[in-house]
């Protein structure tokens, strides 16, 4: 096994174009336990740690463009007021020294179903900014990035260079069940963010399905009742009724199986559970802001 330590982004570019079948690593807390364990053995490891730029994030007006090995420790710590489903996702990732390794571009690199941070992004409408040196960048919508069980839509020769995610404009949650409180595979997980501005929920649905998947029929329920109800602008809380058909449909968007970690009738049940959760904690933040700004005028 070879490895390849470029120090800058045009020379990883360079590297990833001569060797198309290079495994990136930069945390490489996905990658290494494959390793270990001889599920892969590439003939070549690519190594990121040198590319400065990966490591950096900027806020724009209305999106957060965040390095792919900006480490979760670091948007948990920075960026809690601008991705708070990122953060809140960033919290339940293995232990504080993984935390301080691993970042959202391994994550999509492995694009693992069971990847904490797929659901959060999924709610909050990222994109993947992607490159490679003969074609240039491109932006890939999260919806259109996972492609089947561990596969995504990078061509052989592109790497990730960086997510854009939209700032929240509203609530956002996430929920994880696992077999214990850290250091722990999803059984499945659970994202929620609300966007006021647009008056649209979206979801995001993790180790639940052969890819992360949103619940857009769910979605599309929860809109329509929102909207027929007035519920954006009279602040009321949303009746049991909205919420079990939510749940009930955030379930029926589940494609699980059967393995070591739970069943797949849990998983449905847990993921219903989790999005009726979330759905109560993202509505009940949006009902005190609201009533809140109303207090203050």
């Amino acid at each position: 096994m070879d490895f390849l330590r470029p120090a800058s982004w045009e020379e990883a570019l360079a590297a990833k174009a001569e060797h198309p079948a290079a495994v990136p690593i930069a945390g490489g807390t996905d990658v290494m336990v494959e390793i270990n364990f001889d599920h892969r053995r590439p003939e070549y490891l690519l190594d990121l740690n040198r590319v400065a730029d990966l490591y950096e994030w900027e806020v724009g007006e209305d999106a957060v463009r965040l390095g792919a090995s900006v480490p979760y420790t670091a948007i948990m710590e920075n960026l809690r007021a601008e991705l708070p489903g990122l953060a809140l996702a960033s919290h339940t990732v293995a232990s504080p020294q993984i935390r301080n390794r691993g970042g959202v571009g391994g994550n999509l690199g492995t694009a693992s179903p069971a990847g904490d941070a797929h659901p959060a992004l999924l709610a909050a409408g990222a994109e993947v900014e992607v490159a490679s040196a003969a074609r240039g960048t491109r932006l890939i919508p999260i919806d259109a990035f996972y492609t089947g069980v561990k596969r995504n839509a990078l061509q052989p020769d592109e790497l990730i260079r960086a997510v854009h995610v939209k700032k929240a404009d509203g609530p956002q949650q996430y929920s994880k069940v696992g077999t214990r409180n850290a250091m722990v595979i999803a059984v499945c997980a659970f994202g929620l963010a609300l966007h006021p501005r647009t008056r649209t929920v979206r979801t995001g649905i993790g180790s639940a399905a052969p890819t992360p998947v949103r619940a857009k029929t769910a979605e599309e329920f929860l809109n329509a009742a929102l909207e027929e109800g007035g519920f954006w602008d009279n602040g009321k809380i949303i009746t049991p009724s909205v919420a079990k058909r939510f749940a009930d449909l955030c379930s029926a968007a589940c494609n699980p199986i059967d393995d070591v970690r739970g069943t797949a009738s849990y998983r449905r049940h847990a993921v219903g559970v989790m999005a009726r959760r979330t759905l109560t904690w993202t509505w009940e933040s949006y009902r005190g802001a609201r009533h809140a700004t109303e207090g203050a005028a």
